[in-house]
């Protein structure tokens, strides 16, 4: 059940403007590379939403609009060939969902406007030298902060008061996973907290460090944003269930699949708000002039089967606080 709207953009640009007027009949080319597989609901979501964001600007399928779109099924390679591949076409813009595939457009062209969704740090990543002046061909959208890692680690107390050993797993390939490594050491020892990283680049590494790390007692996990986690999040709610380790995720979708509780960006809604930076580049404005924009709101979902699977009692304060229950 949905109890208040949720993911505040910064600035008026995330919305249609009233008055503005309609673009013109010609056709224009956008270019849309997703980390994950075209099956995956997520993908599926994820462009319906951008799409829906770009009907409410007057940008329609077919009649003023052709999209080209490519999946690539969390494979790293496939990423950089497709990045090329979009890039070779030359559409008007390209929209490029999280840290390795907006890298690999960037490398790929130069020239082409890109507007990245789902990037943690796009400046230590060398994506954009500033968020208020990303200046080059590349501006967009992030996703979350290193000190969320706090409040990851609130909410997985209030939940479950008896961890005191966590493990955080993210691809350190991803650039994010210094920063929040970092950020993990020092939160930890003030919610009396044991720090493990692991460091999971597939399916097997995933599952040999849950399973070592499981076997000490008194365990939890965080699940930081990545193609990795996201491509194997099954394979990961099933082994915390298995393994009886009560998890933070950083997307809802982790929660609908059966995980315990998230607390992170509604990426629907974060990529309907992706199209206002598609319709002002299609429109002429260029991509150094708009700022990369951060989200202000998160939601808070938990999943009440999960938490009595795990023997766990949801605090009454920390239902009222949720954005959605799962039961």
């Amino acid at each position: 059940m949905r109890r208040r709207d949720v993911v505040a953009l910064l600035g008026a640009a995330a919305w249609p403007q009233t008055g503005r007027a309609q673009p013109s009949d010609r056709m224009r080319r956008l270019g849309v590379l997703f980390e994950y597989g075209e099956s995956d609901p997520e993908a599926k979501d994820r462009l319906k939403a951008l799409t829906d964001g770009l009907k409410q600007f007057g940008w329609i399928e077919g009649r003023n609009l052709r999209t080209e779109r490519r999946f690539a099924e969390g494979d790293p390679d496939r990423i950089r060939v497709l990045a090329a591949e979009l890039a070779a076409l030359a559409p008007d813009v390209i929209v490029g969902s999280g840290a390795p595939v907006t890298t690999a457009l960037r490398f790929a062209t130069q020239a082409t406007p890109i507007a990245f969704v789902q990037v943690s740090d796009p400046v230590g990543a060398g994506i954009v030298p500033s968020l208020s002046r990303p200046e080059g061909n590349v501006t967009g959208f992030t996703n979350f902060e290193y000190g969320m890692v706090g409040k990851w680690l609130d909410v997985l107390k209030q939940v479950a008061p008896s961890v005191s050993r966590v493990v955080m797993i993210q691809n350190p390939a991803n650039f994010g996973w210094p920063g929040y490594g970092r950020a993990f050491e020092v939160a930890a020892p003030s919610f009396g907290i044991q720090p493990h990283l692991a460091p999971v680049a597939s399916a097997p590494e995933i599952e040999q460090s849950i399973a070592g790390f499981s076997r000490e007692g008194q365990g939890g996990m965080i699940v930081l944003p990545d193609t990795t986690t996201g491509v194997h999040r099954k394979l990961i709610v099933g082994l915390a269930e298995r393994h009886r380790l009560p998890a933070v995720y950083p997307f809802r979708f982790f929660v609908v699949d059966g995980g315990l509780v998230s607390y992170g960006i509604n990426v629907p809604d974060v990529f309907r708000g992706a199209a206002s930076y598609v319709d002002r580049i299609l429109r002429g404005e260029q991509p150094s002039n708009l700022p990369v924009q951060a989200p202000t709101r998160f939601d808070l979902v938990m999943n009440l089967k999960a938490a009595s699977a795990l023997g766990l009692t949801v605090p009454p304060t920390l239902l009222a606080r949720a954005d959605e229950v799962i039961e």
